[in-house]
């Protein structure tokens, strides 16, 4: 199946001079508008997609694909991203993957069916979901949002995971904190990945560091309590706000106290999870209002014609200090 992609690589301009040359809603030069019909006619690109590319009305929709809608991070970076189109004329259309690259890549075609006018993704892997991500890029504009896909050619907008796991290994280290574990998850999603990670850069093997990987929940979080807890780690850090909730409920029916017998933090500061667990959690803030307006000004950009680079925005998440690390009793 030839793609928009395929079009501008033959004919030597980018997939949005492709777009411009077939749309004719915006100038583009003689020249470039020659490489396109040739390699149009050359490559038999199918009627099917040159008619989208045809139509003259933007939908002023742009769709979003999360992995997992049950997961209280994702509804507050839905809802940001919203609330951040809005004032752009532009509305929301939200599909879940269900963590599947196939389901993903059915929704994503769904939403490209559906003539959306660019895409905000939040892929589920880091490799299984670069054939339909690029297969989307090549017909509208694409930014990836939270997790990555490397070597996608798509636009990034997320934070720095590396550095925020540092942030939390000096906490811990400057609370007294010197038998660290992590609990995290599958690192072919790229924020575990990240995360995992900076843990392994900020503790040596030496120091007797712990890792478990699992998922992204919290029956996981407890779970591995009974797989660590032999190791009497002083301080468990969890990849996400979800792991942190199961690590602390398991630790407490164990008979645990936290923090007199170990820390544990999080990742994201989830509403109603960090502040409302007990007791109330360390994590790190992700800045999701920062993100999402990231994320639509690239998108409008993208959408206006811009050809510069693709961007990989990193914004710093904020270190959030709860009772959950207290200092260790002299």
């Amino acid at each position: 199946m030839v793609t928009m992609r395929d079009v501008a690589d033959a004919a030597g301009v980018s997939p949005a001079t492709v777009s411009r040359v077939l749309s004719g809603t915006r100038a583009v030069t003689p020249e470039a508008e020659t490489a396109v019909t040739r390699a149009v006619s050359r490559l038999k690109y199918r009627p099917h997609y040159v008619g989208r590319a045809l139509r003259k009305r933007a939908t002023n929709t742009v769709g979003m694909v999360v992995p997992r809608i049950a997961n209280p991070f994702f509804p507050h970076l839905v809802q940001a991203v919203e609330r951040a189109l809005q004032p752009h004329g532009r509305e929301l259309l939200l599909c879940d993957s269900q963590d599947d690259p196939v389901v993903e890549a059915r929704r994503i075609g769904a939403l490209l069916e559906g003539k959306v006018d660019a895409l905000v993704l939040i892929p589920c892997h880091s490799r299984a979901s670069r054939p339909a991500l690029k297969e989307a890029a090549a017909r509208i504009p694409v930014v990836q949002l939270d997790r990555a896909v490397a070597r996608s050619g798509t636009d990034l907008v997320s934070v720095d995971n590396r550095a925020g796991m540092r942030a939390v290994v000096e906490h811990l280290r400057g609370s007294g904190r010197s038998r660290l574990a992590f609990v995290g998850a599958d690192p072919e999603i790229s924020t575990a990945g990240e995360r995992l990670n900076g843990f392994l850069k900020s503790v040596t093997a030496h120091e007797g560091r712990r890792i478990l990987l699992g998922d992204f929940s919290a029956e996981w979080g407890e779970e591995s309590v009974g797989r660590i807890i032999e190791h009497r780690p002083d301080a468990v850090m969890c990849a996400n706000d979800l792991i942190a909730l199961g690590v602390l409920r398991g630790f407490r029916r164990r008979g645990h106290a936290i923090p007199e017998d170990v820390a544990v933090t999080g990742f994201d500061d989830i509403d109603l999870v960090a502040e409302w667990a007990e007791p109330a959690l360390t994590t790190m803030r992700q800045p999701v209002d920062e993100l999402a307006a990231g994320v639509v000004h690239v998108l409008l950009a993208r959408l206006g014609g811009d050809e510069r680079p693709r961007v990989s925005h990193r914004l710093m998440p904020e270190l959030v200090v709860r009772a959950s690390t207290g200092a260790v009793a002299p």
